[in-house]
């Protein structure tokens, strides 16, 4: 290892700057594989509070 070491994007909601200034990321894109299986309409995201929802989103709007 070079001894570097990401950073964590606590408290950061936008996908795009969290991979342009390379923060540490755990990969998500297998929920949209299951987004785009489900065939739904509508998709609800329930979760607590602090939970990646707009993370999540920010996702989804970069992707598509």
């Amino acid at each position: 290892m070079n001894g570097f070491k990401k950073r964590l994007p606590i408290g950061m909601e936008n996908f795009e700057e969290i991979r342009r200034e390379d923060f540490y990321y755990v990969d998500k894109t297998a929920l949209i594989r299951d987004l785009l299986r489900s065939g739904g309409k509508v998709t609800l995201f329930t979760r607590p509070r602090r939970f990646g929802k707009s993370l999540n989103m920010s996702m989804l709007k970069s992707f598509f």
